[in-house]
């Protein structure tokens, strides 16, 4: 049985990337309005541009194993196989580990205290209402063999 969110899906609430662009323009927005001292440096834009890109590379890698294994990349469509190879050794959840990546290296990068602000209720949010229910999505598809990875592996890294 998988579960009563909808046919065959997981149920997540939205497309994550689109929570952490509103999570980005959330930030921007009380920046502009309220704004606090930034703590921007050359180190941290650095670091920041580093993150950002090592991010890209971490969300690539894991679109294409998913790609390449035939199943879907979106949270909200069917999957039509437990993925993992790649990334996915390594952490059950890579693509929300590398828009995390990704968002503190635009933190770092622009120093605006607002943008690591709103990632604290983003993380939140991704964890309850995305990757739990993709769990218990996936553990109905799957069942041991789901179960079995879930031991092997972390949840985030």
């Amino acid at each position: 049985m998988i579960g009563e969110h909808s046919k065959d899906s997981p149920g997540v609430i939205s497309c994550p990337p689109l929570v952490f662009l509103g999570a980005l323009i959330t930030g921007l927005l009380l920046n502009w309005f309220i704004p606090l001292r930034s703590f921007s440096s050359e180190c941290f834009r650095l670091a920041g541009g580093l993150l950002g890109l090592a991010g890209t590379l971490a969300g690539i890698w894991g679109v294409y194993t998913l790609r390449r294994a035939g199943t879907s990349v979106r949270p909200g469509q069917p999957v039509t196989a437990l993925v993992t190879d790649g990334p996915y050794r390594f952490s059950r959840n890579p693509l929300y580990v590398a828009l995390t990546v990704i968002y503190l290296g635009i933190v770092l990068s622009s120093g605006l205290v607002w943008l690591l602000v709103t990632l604290i209720p983003v993380l939140t949010l991704v964890h309850w209402r995305i990757v739990r229910r993709e769990e218990v999505y996936l553990e109905a598809r799957f069942g041991d063999v789901y179960r079995a990875y879930r031991v092997r592996v972390r949840r985030w890294i």
